[in-house]
């Protein structure tokens, strides 16, 4: 029955995922749905994703959590990890032991690990050869995806990709950067509705998160939506 729940969980997030733009949804949208998704049928605890400009510089577009984002700013920052390594090659890349590569991205091993990180698993947001941005996998157990949990995390970011490609946000250079400049705006918003949100209830912002992404399910809203009401409308939950 549990096996049986999971197939029908997964089924239901494969939907989502295909359906995420075309049912209106933005870029911020599909891949908080992403990161959710990966962080619930992997042994991952946390992820980031990183979509590229038409210039071909990652951004930030959505992580699980303050601690993924730290991390994942601290690669662009440093312009070392292993989701930059994973974009260039356009190739998955498995580090299930930090500490033993701390000489080859020194300032990111070390920030990963004092955030309670010690493997991380990225994965490639590409397309007909060629690659769009890339996903963090993340973990606290030293140790390599399953295989199941490696196909699985990657079905997840291709199936978000085509739907990307799907809406003709890729296709078009200046709709990709015109929606990645709207996804970013997006992010600020979402930041800034967090804030007042762990303000009003007193909570943690990754908590306010929960809540913020939780409204806009039940709600069948865009999280861009119910962040500038919070933010500019005062709307309470």
């Amino acid at each position: 029955m549990v096996s049986s729940q999971r197939e029908v969980d997964l089924a239901d997030v494969f939907v989502l995922l295909a359906d995420s733009l075309s049912a209106g949804r933005d870029v911020v949208d599909t891949m908080d749905i992403l990161v959710q998704a990966s962080t619930e049928f992997t042994a991952a605890t946390d992820a980031g994703i990183l979509l590229a400009d038409s210039g071909g510089v990652l951004h930030i577009v959505a992580s699980s959590n303050e601690r993924t984002s730290e991390v994942e700013e601290a690669q662009l920052g440093h312009d070392q990890g292993p989701c930059l390594d994973c974009f260039a090659s356009g190739e998955p890349v498995e580090i299930s032991n930090l500490s033993e590569v701390s000489g080859r991205w020194p300032q990111f091993v070390a920030i990963a690990l004092s955030r309670g990180f010690d493997a991380v698993h990225s994965f490639p947001l590409c397309l007909r050869g060629h690659t769009f941005g890339s996903m963090n996998l993340f973990s606290s157990v030293r140790e390599p995806f399953s295989d199941q949990d490696a196909a699985l995390a990657l079905a997840f970011a291709q199936v978000a990709t085509i739907s990307l490609v799907q809406y003709q946000i890729i296709h078009n250079q200046g709709t990709a950067n015109g929606q990645l400049q709207q996804a970013l705006k997006s992010r600020i918003l979402i930041e800034q509705a967090k804030g007042v949100l762990a303000q009003r209830h007193g909570a943690p912002i990754d908590a306010a998160f929960s809540l913020l992404r939780t409204y806009a399910r039940t709600s069948s809203s865009k999280l861009h939506d119910i962040a500038d009401d919070v933010v500019h409308h005062g709307l309470s939950f």
